[in-house]
């Protein structure tokens, strides 16, 4: 890379990884200082790789938001965990995400982290929610099993800490020019965001397994001078789950438009209309095509 003229700036690639519900997309979230990854309480929420991009005067970092680690059971968990594996070959650094009262097994994540010789950075999420003693006890475990340039607890929802863990993320980058404009603060089209908007909302409004064989297809995105006019299906795979997401008289699918029009209308500063249309699309986790046209690559 040509470093003449940026002597001083720093910038590169950071993967954010952890296991299901560990607070990754809070935490870019928290850095960014504006809502870019949806986040909700259920697990494996991310599916998609995500750049957020964080500029200053004298830096650029380029995080990567992907999907929790997870034992793949479908074709559309696998895409997953290759966005993963991509974070990782191109990082210049890891931030290894680990909530204090992680129930998951994190055997695999701290086999992955060992593996690489790019520098990682330990920080232990949700510090809020357990003694301190719990904390640092749970971070010189960690530490045992996997070398790391530093260690910090955090809470990415309260923002403690968050400021210390961004000082010294720029502190572990090379120098280099920025990758992208400084204005820019994401790779992703407008309409990848508002189909995650949608989905987020089909995590929080529906039960059980229906969120998790939902997906979300923007057809018509069109822009005229006072307001935008959108249509989205959303994917399910059974016709049972195709009621519940309309609900009963349509409730359902109105609740969740006028949820996601809201969020939609302020991420883009304008005026929605939003047009929700829902389609059984039998077995789209294990189908390459479907998984294709959904941008699983």
């Amino acid at each position: 890379m040509e470093l003449e003229g940026f002597e001083g700036h720093k910038s590169g690639f950071v993967s954010i990884i952890g296991k299901p519900n560990a607070g990754k997309s809070t935490l870019l979230n928290k850095i960014l200082g504006h809502k870019l990854s949806i986040a909700t309480p259920k697990a494996q929420t991310t599916r998609h790789r995500i750049f957020g991009i964080d500029s200053g005067e004298d830096y650029q970092v380029v995080f990567s938001d992907t999907p929790g680690l997870i034992r793949p059971k479908y074709k559309l968990h696998h895409r997953m965990m290759d966005f993963i594996g991509n974070s990782l070959e191109d990082a210049d650094l890891i931030v290894l995400l680990i909530a204090v009262n992680e129930t998951f097994p994190e055997e695999d994540l701290l086999g992955l982290a060992a593996k690489t010789h790019i520098p990682k950075i330990l920080v232990i999420n949700k510090i809020d929610a357990v003694k301190e003693s719990k904390v640092f006890k749970r971070m010189e475990e960690l530490k045992e099993k996997v070398e790391f340039v530093e260690a910090v607890p955090i809470s990415a929802l309260n923002g403690t800490n968050v400021d210390l863990l961004k000082e010294l993320i720029i502190k572990y980058l090379p120098d280099g020019p920025p990758y992208f404009d400084k204005e820019q603060i994401s790779d992703r089209p407008e309409r990848f965001f508002i189909g995650e908007i949608i989905r987020e909302k089909l995590f929080l409004l529906l039960q059980q397994e229906i969120p998790y064989s939902t997906e979300v297809e923007i057809d018509n995105f069109e822009e005229e001078e006072n307001l935008i006019r959108i249509e989205a299906t959303i994917h399910t795979e059974r016709n049972t789950q195709k009621g519940m997401i309309i609900g009963k008289g349509g409730q359902m699918l109105k609740k969740i438009g006028t949820l996601a029009r809201k969020d939609i209308e302020e991420f883009l500063g304008k005026k929605v209309f939003l047009k929700l249309y829902v389609k059984i699309s039998a077995g789209w986790k294990n189908n390459n095509q479907y998984l294709k046209g959904f941008g699983y690559q």
